[in-house]
């Protein structure tokens, strides 16, 4: 693994970019990556006060408490393109929704050991993040809580490409303390590694695809939104596999990934009329819009300065046209391309080099500006902060090409 992480880690950027696949050799065309890469330069091993303490995430900003529940489904109307030997598609879910503020249980637990250890030697960092360390992480959800009352929207997470949906666990807990159901999810063969039932491990198939095989990044947007359409049919549909289905509003429905996650999400609005908002967390887009865009559904793009108009990616200036309804193209000044995840948070708690924004401020603004977006379509609830640019938050750059 260890030996190809800079030709994965070129692919994976090619998805947040938009540039050629490009081979080991040549991964130093690659834009400089955040530290959560391999591309970074070496980081020494954790200090031992590090090691012993436990990162714990943000708290969730919300009203509400957390509840999670973790799913393997199975589509067996689909092979899986990656490994079609296997047969059935795979998936991993977990749902975050609203909970009850008090109640027993311990947290859930944030990935297996066995991910962690692949995502750290995935990307050249486990001499500075233990993976027994990073797995122990606390979050702030307690196993299937008893969940709070009332009907609510459903928002959809899709990680970026290589790594899991565990990495988007701060933001997928905040949203559930605002009152969404969030559903996170794990693409098989699509991340370094995710544990299914049975003690399996699927590891990522397509990073070899796509990096040697000349496979193009349309064939991940097009599978996730086959992948999505799925699990909104098993949480919504005549027969859901969640006990606390009925909590779900089926009319409000939104998306949100980061890098060919959040490019997914346009993809998957256009397969999947069901999908009512979308925001792409620096991700370039794989798949031309139509003329009609998205049908005038509401549509945002949050990322880095690679992105901003006449950046280094120009699919954001092709398809920013092409969204007929409301929209907005936010860039967040010192971010880079992992800030939209969990690396913030463990960046700052295990030293590793940092972005010139700080971690706080990376959480506070990605938190603020999804949750806002979601809250005023699909609760329809305006939001002043997605009016223009405000003094709390100076970092933020509204576009207007």
């Amino acid at each position: 693994m260890i030996g190809r992480t800079r030709a994965v880690t070129a692919v994976a950027l090619s998805f947040a970019l938009a540039l050629p696949v490009v081979a080991a050799s040549t991964a130093s065309a690659a834009p400089q990556p955040s530290a959560l890469s391999a591309a970074a330069p070496p980081v020494s091993a954790a200090p031992a006060d590090v090691a012993a303490s436990p990162l714990q995430l943000p708290s969730p900003t919300g009203e509400y408490g957390v509840g999670s529940s973790v799913f393997h489904l199975v589509d067996r109307s689909r092979t899986d393109p990656w490994k079609p030997g296997a047969g059935a598609r795979e998936l991993m879910l977990t749902l975050h929704y609203p909970a009850a503020r008090s109640g027993p249980g311990r947290p859930a637990p944030y990935a297996t050991t066995a991910e962690t250890g692949l995502l750290v030697k995935g990307l050249g960092i486990e001499a500075a993040v233990p993976a027994a360390q990073l797995s122990a992480t606390r979050t702030h959800s307690r196993p299937d809580a008893r969940p709070a009352r009332g009907s609510h929207p459903l928002i959809v997470l899709s990680p970026g490409f290589s790594v899991s949906r565990y990495t988007l666990t701060n933001l997928a807990e905040d949203l559930a303390s605002r009152g969404y159901v969030v559903a996170s999810l794990d693409h098989a063969y699509e991340s370094f590694g995710i544990s299914v039932p049975g003690g399996r491990t699927l590891t990522c198939l397509a990073c070899d695809a796509l990096g040697d095989g000349g496979v193009s990044g349309s064939v991940v947007t097009a599978t996730r939104a086959g992948d999505v359409s799925f699990v909104l049919d098993r949480l919504t549909g005549r027969h859901p596999i969640w006990r606390y289905a009925d909590m779900i509003d089926k009319k409000r429905i939104g998306m949100a990934g980061h890098s060919i996650g959040g490019a997914s999400a346009a993809s998957t609005m256009l397969a999947d009329r069901r999908v009512g908002a979308g925001i792409n967390m620096d991700g370039a887009f794989w798949d031309t819009l139509p003329s009609g865009g998205l049908g005038g559904r509401p549509f945002m793009m949050l990322g880095t300065d690679e992105h901003r108009p006449g950046g280094h990616d120009k699919t954001w200036d092709k398809t920013w046209p092409t969204l007929g309804g409301w929209k907005r193209w936010l860039t967040v000044a010192g971010s880079e391309h992992f800030t939209f995840s969990d690396s913030p948070a463990i960046e700052e708690h295990f030293g590793l080099p940092q972005p010139p924004l700080p971690a706080r401020r990376a959480i506070d603004i990605t938190r603020t500006y999804v949750a806002a977006f979601f809250d005023e379509h699909l609760r329809g609830i305006p939001q002043p902060v997605l009016a223009g640019p405000t003094a709390g938050n100076p970092e933020v750059r509204f576009e207007n090409p």
